[in-house]
């Protein structure tokens, strides 16, 4: 018996077992009827202390008080308290469509990128088109105060931005087209190749997207439709996939579910709805063969060189057309904007 919980502790499961007390006579061997199930438990204190059987004054530990005087002298050395601003509302990744005003996405690439990029910046009065993954955003924004742990936690990824300069705005917006259509094996191959790399640091969004999407298909609008319930996680039991050879037996020593319903809080999914891989800021008004500086981030420097010379016959282009854009990194965007923007 397996258990998959949330990410970064939403969510905490517990395995839990349950045996009668008759062993046989000569007591060496356990009990033959132990009972595996589970619960999922919503992360709060109340929760804990109730399956603990504990009381509030009984309940925080020598280890785990020391734990939480280190957390907050590590807040302290890194300055993590620091208040950007105030987030006038919730911002989310994929629970407001894109783009829309409830949309993390919308807020970083329509508003936040070219405010933080304009900022002491000598080639900000030329218009330009801003194109990044948004994969760079992994964590909502949430209303009230915008800390800097809140700036890492949301935008995690210290990318920088590059910039080719005198690009037609008609190729421009077709580079942003190509990336997230035609060619989309090359696609998934870019960004599979990051996601490889962020799972191996404990970064799981690609398949946390996947069960989120599948849960809110499942259950979505009929328990949300009710309004009897929270948001939050909807788990369901998987078995073991039946290999053709051992099916039966598979079948005989791991059954599909533990008995019973496994989230300690009833819950209704999170809404859910797909992001492009690629975003871009605005186009600029200007005319469609107007000479703008097409801005993106070094990540994908490579993949845009390819399909901007597959968009245009006018030049080919490498990488000594490439320069810096700004020393602003794409995990310092979202203060700089709440700095401004929401004080």
């Amino acid at each position: 018996m397996s258990l998959e919980s949330g990410r970064y502790m939403e969510t905490i499961a517990a395995k839990l077992d349950k045996h009668s007390q008759h062993y046989d006579k000569d007591k060496s061997k356990p009990p033959k009827d132990i009972v595996f199930s589970r619960r999922y438990l919503d992360p709060n204190r109340i929760t804990y202390e109730y399956h603990t059987g504990r009381k509030s004054s009984q309940f925080d530990t020598g280890v785990g008080k020391s734990i939480t005087q280190g957390l907050k002298a590590l807040a302290k050395a890194f300055n993590l308290d620091f208040v950007f601003g105030t987030a006038p509302h919730d911002f989310t990744i994929d629970q407001a469509p894109y783009p829309s005003e409830g949309s993390s996405l919308s807020l970083f690439v329509e508003d936040a990128l070219p405010f933080a990029l304009a900022i002491n910046n000598s080639r900000a009065s030329i218009p330009n088109l801003i194109i990044v993954n948004s994969g760079l955003q992994r964590f909502d924004i949430y209303a009230g105060p915008f800390t800097r742990n809140d700036q890492l936690t949301a935008s995690p990824f210290a990318d920088a931005f590059l910039y080719i300069p005198n690009i037609k705005l008609s190729v421009a917006n077709k580079i942003l087209l190509t990336l997230n259509g035609a060619g989309g094996n090359d696609r998934r191959d870019l960004l599979d190749e990051r996601e490889s790399a962020d799972y191996g640091l404990g970064y799981v969004d690609k398949r946390y997207r996947e069960w989120l999407q599948d849960m809110d298909r499942r259950h979505g609008v009929e328990r949300r439709s009710a309004q009897n319930q929270t948001l939050g996680y909807v788990t369901t039991d998987v078995g073991l996939p039946p290999f053709p050879s051992c099916t039966r037996m598979l079948k005989s020593l791991f059954p599909q579910s533990c008995p019973g319903v496994g989230d300690d809080t009833l819950h209704a999914p999170l809404p859910y709805y797909s992001v492009p891989d690629f975003i871009a800021s605005k186009p600029p008004a200007v005319d469609d063969n107007a000479l703008i500086d097409l801005v993106f981030v070094d990540f994908i420097e490579t993949r845009l060189i390819g399909i901007l010379n597959g968009a245009q016959q006018d030049k080919v282009y490498t990488t000594t057309d490439v320069s810096p854009y700004t020393s602003v990194l794409t995990t310092e965007v979202f203060g700089i904007y709440a700095q401004a923007a929401w004080n």
